[in-house]
């Protein structure tokens, strides 16, 4: 797995994740994947303002801090991944939509993977609204993964 000026030496796998236990089962399924294969895995976290997308109301919620939110997404992968592992994972923090964000980041990957639920919506749905969108809407081949039971 290694990078060289941002160069993947093999298949690129890419992960959505959100803190939800779904997306950290994905991202160990997409890191043991890209072992397998030697492949490189891009861990990608969307992140957009409330109210960016109403258009009757104004973007008031400005308290979002970048800086805090890499530091808690590097912190996410090493708590799901352990520290080792975590190293070989390249973290992007993306604003926009999550789903538009992922399918975006998986162009040219080998596989697009996503955990069946996120941290928000309905919790009696079978996928949630991003799993379920970017399966129909990837080019390359989406792996859903739920989380392990306890």
């Amino acid at each position: 797995m290694e990078r060289m000026s941002g160069e993947v030496s093999g298949p690129r796998i890419v992960v959505g994740v959100d803190g939800s236990p779904s997306s950290h089962a994905a991202l160990r399924w997409a890191v043991r994947y890209a072992g397998l294969v030697g492949g490189a895995v891009d861990a990608v976290a969307a992140w957009e303002l409330s109210g960016m997308y109403n258009w009757s109301a104004p973007v008031v919620d400005t308290d979002f801090d970048e800086a805090e939110a890499r530091e808690q997404l590097t912190g996410e992968l090493r708590d799901a991944l352990g520290a080792d592992a975590a190293a070989s994972v390249r973290a992007l923090l993306v604003r926009g939509n999550a789903a538009d964000v992922l399918l975006r980041a998986a162009e040219g990957a080998e596989m697009l993977v996503v955990g069946s639920r996120g941290r928000g919506g309905f919790t009696r749905a079978l996928l949630g609204s991003v799993s379920q969108h970017v399966a129909q809407h990837a080019t390359c081949p989406v792996v859903i993964v739920r989380p392990e039971s306890s």
